[in-house]
């Protein structure tokens, strides 16, 4: 999930930039804001660095292997149109 503080300080700033009159409900207009953030957040679908960074390690291994396969196979068919 994104990282509470971050989502702290993004509220902390939307909240600082309410104007002066509205400032004294600053706390709970952080709290507001904050759990606007999150939800609208959780609704996109996201993926932790974490988890995109084991996926690409996935990816990176799956190329490797299918370009050694493809190397097997041309190999292979050299062989058999050789004989």
């Amino acid at each position: 999930m994104i990282d509470p503080k971050l989502l702290d300080d993004l509220a902390k700033r939307l909240a600082a930039g309410v104007p002066g009159g509205i400032q004294s409900l600053q706390q709970d207009l952080q709290k507001n804001f904050r759990a606007v953030l999150e939800a609208g957040l959780r609704k996109l679908d996201l993926v932790t660095r974490e988890e995109f960074d084991v996926q690409r390690a996935v990816l990176a291994r799956t190329r490797d292997k299918l370009e050694q396969l493809e190397q097997q196979l041309a190999a292979l068919e050299q062989r058999s149109t050789e004989q």
